[in-house]
């Protein structure tokens, strides 16, 4: 009789490759190694995804869908804070927390996978509007679609500054002084 099989592999399977990318090149990453760490066979692997690149794209689908989720649940949170410096912190905060995977992601990316490239560059699209129109409902003293942009491009600049330990850059004390400057314009 065959062992039975967990009802969710595919999320062990997405969880697995999620953590071997905090550490590893997506290159040094094997689909032999993923089914060893998630102590599945490889044909178990192969029958639910058939190369490294389609875990890739379902670890991608599952970051953006969670950070689009949880930008609605804290916007929408009526007990919090959600000013435009409130909310220009959380995401720029959000993102750096996920820099190590947004770093793979960009590295394939613009590495030659058109596909990845094509649907980072859409939710990148719908971010952009969803923070967007979460700004202009809070101020009317800035273009909110420039000022998501904004954000968005500070904080891929951010995860780069960080990543290459650019000691001369200090994550904290910019933060601080943006959402100052922020408060002023509200």
């Amino acid at each position: 009789m065959a062992a039975q099989r967990p009802e969710n592999i595919k999320e062990i399977i997405l969880d697995t490759a999620e953590e071997l990318l905090k550490g590893n090149p997506f290159s040094e990453i094997t689909l032999a190694r993923i089914a060893e760490k998630a102590e599945i066979s490889k044909g178990t692997l192969y029958y639910y995804y058939k190369s490294k690149n389609q875990i890739l794209f379902d670890v991608t689908d599952r970051y953006l869908s969670r950070q689009w989720d949880e930008l609605i649940q804290w916007t929408e949170n009526k007990e919090k804070d959600t000013s435009p410096h409130r909310l220009v912190n959380y995401v720029i905060e959000r993102n750096i927390a996920s820099s190590g995977l947004r770093l793979h992601l960009f590295d394939v990316a613009l590495l030659g996978d058109e596909e990845l490239r094509l649907k980072l560059v859409r939710r990148y699209e719908e971010f952009q509007k969803l923070i967007s129109s979460k700004i202009a409902e809070r101020t009317k003293n800035v273009s909110a679609d420039y000022f998501t942009w904004l954000i968005l491009m500070v904080s891929d600049g951010i995860i780069i500054q960080n990543s290459l330990k650019n000691e001369a850059f200090d994550t904290q004390r910019f933060l601080r002084q943006s959402m100052e400057y922020i408060q002023r314009i509200e």
